[in-house]
């Protein structure tokens, strides 16, 4: 009988993850099937001192790691460090029994959409690992941050070891933020050019950030990636601190965004109760994701209309 075979989508990135190299298996909940199987495996070049040493609970460094920590290391050279390479390939449970079947759906495979759910799968680990392990600098992943995504077939000990049968390249190229249901934006170049800028205005003390951008932004990454009642509590706080902040600044150009804010303000602040528990430890409601997303929409409007023109100044 021949082997069954798995497809899967695999993407490479060149640092260390942060879950542990081994199978990871998802489900949706306890008593339901494998949703996906997640393989972490770390690949690249090593070198005597280079990395991370291995970590565990209690674990203490040894007296040679407590005698490398201390003064200057071995003479440094020009030359890049190797870099480690972590390997993640998400694979399908549901095995096919034919080939064919296995060509028809590399054929079939739509590029944004097939890469964009294995990055969600992918950052669901990522995400639950950050928690597990009290590590706030795990960091979510996004396509255009492979080194190079694959997608394809083989057997189940090949795709279970980060192999395959047969696999194809799947090019991915700089685009606009899409996510289901919003709106595509188009990108000129002077729009690109424009976080350059303000970078260098950040960096010469020509201009400020505000509190609520920082919010915004972790908010929009929540949001991203389906934690709704995550987001409706950052678009809260980013609420609370972005109205008092755009209003310090005096700028009339801004008024009526401001004000389009303020009225958003009270159904921000009620997703983000719906996304408390009661009293019980129980949540009662779920938020709006579509509310806290048009809250969110206003508020990243505000903030490029207050960059669009200029930068604040000190």
């Amino acid at each position: 009988m021949p082997e069954r075979l798995f497809i899967f989508v695999q993407m490479e990135f060149p640092w260390a993850l942060g879950p542990a190299d081994g199978r990871y298996l998802l489900r949706g909940r306890v008593d339901g099937g494998a949703e996906h199987v997640v393989v972490v495996n770390t690949i690249g070049a090593r070198r005597a001192g280079f990395g991370r040493p291995p970590q565990g609970p209690g674990r203490r460094p040894s007296i040679f790691e407590r005698r490398r920590s201390r003064g200057p290391g071995r003479e440094a050279t020009a030359e890049a460090a190797p870099v480690l390479t972590t390997r993640v390939t998400v694979i399908d449970p549901v095995p096919l029994s034919a080939e064919h079947q296995a060509r028809a759906w590399l054929a079939d495979l739509d590029r944004d959409r097939d890469v964009r759910a294995a990055v969600a799968v992918i950052n669901r680990v990522v995400h639950l690992h950050r928690i597990a392990s009290a590590d706030p600098y795990a960091r979510e992943v996004s396509p255009a941050q492979a080194l190079v995504i694959r997608a394809g077939w083989g057997e189940g000990e090949q795709v279970a070891d980060g192999r395959w049968l047969h696999a194809s390249e799947l090019p991915w190229t700089a685009r606009t933020r899409r996510q289901a249901g919003s709106r595509r934006t188009s990108v000129d170049r002077s729009s690109a050019l424009r976080p350059l800028e303000r970078l260098a205005a950040l960096l010469g003390a020509r201009s400020d950030s505000l509190l609520c951008e920082e919010l915004a932004l972790r908010a929009r990454l929540d949001l991203d990636h389906g934690r709704v009642e995550h987001a409706a509590l950052e678009l809260d706080h980013a609420f609370a601190t972005a109205i008092p902040e755009l209003r310090g600044e005096g700028r009339q150009d801004l008024a009526l965004r401001i004000a389009e804010l303020e009225q958003l303000r009270g159904g921000v602040s009620t997703q983000a109760q719906a996304a408390l528990p009661d009293g019980s430890g129980q949540t009662p409601r779920e938020p709006d994701e579509d509310a806290v997303r048009h809250g969110l929409e206003r508020l990243e409007a505000a903030l490029r209309a207050r960059t669009a023109t200029g930068f604040a100044r000190r």
